[in-house]
């Protein structure tokens, strides 16, 4: 007999189907990025950068909670958390609550080495019961707790892990359709979809499965979502340099010229030094610069506009380069 836990489902039970989420990157989903899609083109869901909850409880925690800034409008907005200790995520959990989140993640797919040497992120894959210990804790909080997680760490061991997690009683579960291992080298398993959604019937029916990898654009969404029998998808890479992804309009060279523009300069505002610091910014100004790759690319000279994005220090700097290159459209 499979023995199920209780479950919260909160929003995720009022969510229309397809449901189409924003993944959580580090340093790439922060405040300034999300705000540009409230502005352009919402998702279902918005998720933060992902947190450690021992950083959270510790003395630096104030540097941490501004990966935790979110607008009112940002509705359900999830915090995604990570580590491996059961009795901080309680904590952290509790804590993201009083922050006015949705819900709670758990970051059990992050291959990142420093991260699965503490246990955390992928790591968890080898260790089911600790995974569970830790869904357990974060309910404490009374949030509807989800978890992204992988197909496995060296291979396929959806049987194995996924029902772990399942059995356990999650709001939803998202599964990069890769392992550890793959990183994000080889396509995605789409083809394992089915049968990931025989096991969630089987453990959990009335968890919410998204898929996530490879999905380029809104209709391709759409597609994945149609053939796999998911209940939404999760977008992360096929976001960049489109704010307006979740529109399905394809933006044209000035759009994505002028998003550039205001994107630098909404980071600027956002993290500049006198939110809460005396001296210097909270974010450095670097972190545009993968934001630059893919507004910047695709079109006539947009090599040599990269070019000289990629040494500025200032949203001010950004806006005169990019003026300057549009006078010659």
């Amino acid at each position: 007999m499979i023995k199920r836990y209780k479950m919260e489902l909160g929003f995720w039970g009022k969510l229309k189907r397809p449901i189409m989420a924003m993944a959580p990157m580090a340093n790439v989903t922060d405040a300034a990025f999300r705000l540009l899609f409230l502005k352009y083109g919402k998702p279902d869901v918005f998720w933060t950068e992902f947190v450690s909850v021992e950083g959270l409880l510790s003395a630096g925690r104030e540097e941490l909670l501004m990966d935790f800034w979110h607008s009112p409008l940002e509705k359900p907005i999830v915090a995604q958390i990570f580590g491996s200790k059961p009795e901080q995520f309680e904590k952290g959990a509790l804590m993201a609550k009083e922050l006015g989140f949705d819900g709670i993640d758990i970051n059990m797919g992050c291959p990142d080495k420093s991260i699965e040497k503490s246990g955390a992120g992928a790591n968890l894959i080898k260790n089911p019961k600790l995974a569970r210990e830790i869904i357990a804790a974060c309910k404490k909080a009374g949030l509807p707790v989800s978890v992204k997680t992988r197909i496995g760490y060296h291979q396929n061991e959806i049987e194995t892990w996924l029902s772990e997690i399942l059995a356990e009683g999650v709001a939803a579960l998202t599964v990069h359709l890769r392992t550890r291992d793959e990183m994000s080298d080889v396509p995605a398993h789409w083809e394992l979809a089915p049968q990931i959604v025989e096991i969630r019937n089987k453990y959990s029916p009335e968890t919410i499965l998204l898929g996530n990898g490879d999905v380029n654009s809104l209709d391709e969404a759409h597609e994945k979502i149609k053939a796999s029998g998911f209940d939404g998808v999760m977008i992360g890479r096929g976001m960049f340099g489109n704010p307006g992804f979740f529109t399905g309009k394809t933006p044209d060279v000035v759009q994505k010229l002028d998003w550039a523009i205001e994107h630098s300069e909404l980071f600027e505002k956002t993290y500049k030094s006198n939110l809460s610091r005396e001296a210097g910014s909270l974010k450095g100004f670097d972190i545009m610069k993968k934001h630059f790759k893919a507004y910047i690319a695709g079109f006539l000279g947009a090599k040599e506009l990269r070019a000289k994005l990629m040494e500025t220090e200032s949203a001010g700097e950004v806006r005169k380069i990019i003026e300057d290159f549009k006078k010659g459209l």
